[in-house]
């Protein structure tokens, strides 16, 4: 195999993937394991709060990748990727709403609390199904994809691309945080959706179901992995990359750009739905914060900390950041978005792929020296 197959982007897809399923379906089973059997006095438990962390981190992992997705291998830069996310998150809260019953503060069986204190008289059409798990798992499908579908269309079939397209969909979800916040639209307005019991009749403050949803996230993100890993190694994926790179000519030799690049740019937002839907029942909270631009801004850091166009690099980015933000929120909560910040501009100058590239140049610089000791022997 010659250098450049073997340092080719789908080589290193494919050559990568076992390696991080295995570290993420190992560190999942040791804190699922550490969690449920271990005593707490042990210094090997992990404790619930901290399983609840790692799901979070997993689904902002998810979230990332999508965001890799259009933006490492289309050139897409989505500023707004939050949107999706969040609109997932809303239709999970929907459900999770509808299961409180009467358990909630006024006791009224059918109408969440918020719209109690609102006088509402009706259940508003647009929540009618959300009783039933698959119907909002069906909506966590059908709403960002169609609202990316339609989005995307109007976009692509126009050409805007470029910076004019980033600060589009940096609107879009700005436009949806101020229609959110509204507390006629039926969505909990400031305080969003909150006070969360049961999720497919199980308790969500049991300790099984918090790992059950670590798991569950851990999954997705693999499936979700997997599959944009086989299609960035189809040919689908190589006309991606064609249009990244060379859109013109991509168009000049027959292809339709604007219908590969709305098919992505849906596919990406149904993967940031998905994380959002998996990450409200571990938080416990959804509301119009999650749609603020500087959240969609936020995610692109994590990308390109990473290492864009590598998928994997954008997960170990989003895990690495949010860390990092863990830690130094809770020591200098003032200044973390000036370390933020900074972070950006020192990848931006000193590491344009990230921290994946770093590993990568080594490598390869490793590689052409042995070449050429075999060579000179």
């Amino acid at each position: 195999m010659t250098l450049a197959n073997q340092f080719s982007p789908l080589h290193e897809l494919r050559n990568k993937a076992p390696v991080f399923l295995t570290a993420l379906f190992s560190m999942t089973l040791f804190a699922s394991v550490c969690n449920l059997w271990v005593p707490e006095d042990s210094a090997f438990h992990v404790s619930t709060y901290t399983i609840t962390l790692l799901g979070k981190y997993l689904c902002y992992a998810l979230l990332a990748l999508s965001v890799d997705v259009v933006w490492g291998y289309c050139g897409i830069l989505s500023l707004g990727h939050g949107a999706f996310f969040a609109l997932g998150g809303y239709t999970m809260g929907m459900y999770l709403m509808r299961q409180v019953g009467d358990r909630g503060v006024y006791g009224n069986p059918l109408l969440p609390d918020f719209m109690v204190f609102l006088n509402w008289q009706d259940l508003p059409w647009f929540w009618q199904g959300f009783d039933q798990f698959w119907f909002a798992f069906f909506a966590t499908l059908l709403v960002p994809g169609l609202l990316a579908f339609v989005f995307g269309w109007l976009a692509f079939r126009s050409r805007v691309a470029g910076v004019y397209l980033s600060i589009m969909t940096q609107a879009l979800t700005y436009a949806l945080m101020l229609a959110f916040f509204r507390n006629e639209m039926g969505f909990g307005g400031n305080n969003g959706l909150t006070d969360f019991k049961d999720i497919l009749g199980f308790n969500l403050q049991s300790d099984r179901v918090r790992v059950a949803l670590f798991l569950c996230s851990a999954l997705m993100l693999a499936a979700a992995y997997c599959a944009s890993v086989l299609i960035m190694s189809s040919r689908y994926g190589r006309v991606i990359m064609g249009i990244r790179d060379a859109e013109a000519r991509v168009r000049f030799i027959g292809f339709k750009t604007e219908t590969y690049k709305v098919s992505l740019f849906v596919y990406s937002a149904v993967l940031a739905a998905i994380a959002g839907a998996l990450y409200v029942p571990q938080v416990g909270i959804i509301n119009p914060g999650e749609f603020s631009p500087l959240n969609s801004i936020e995610v692109v850091v994590w990308v390109a900390v990473g290492g864009r166009g590598t998928l994997y690099g954008a997960i170990v980015g989003a895990i690495l950041v949010n860390y990092a933000k863990t830690r130094f929120t809770a020591i200098f909560p003032d200044q973390w978005l000036f370390v933020l910040g900074a972070l950006f501009v020192f990848v931006t100058v000193f590491l344009p792929q990230g921290l994946v590239g770093v590993f990568k140049d080594q490598k390869h610089w490793l590689f052409r020296r042995k070449s050429v000791e075999d060579v000179g022997e």
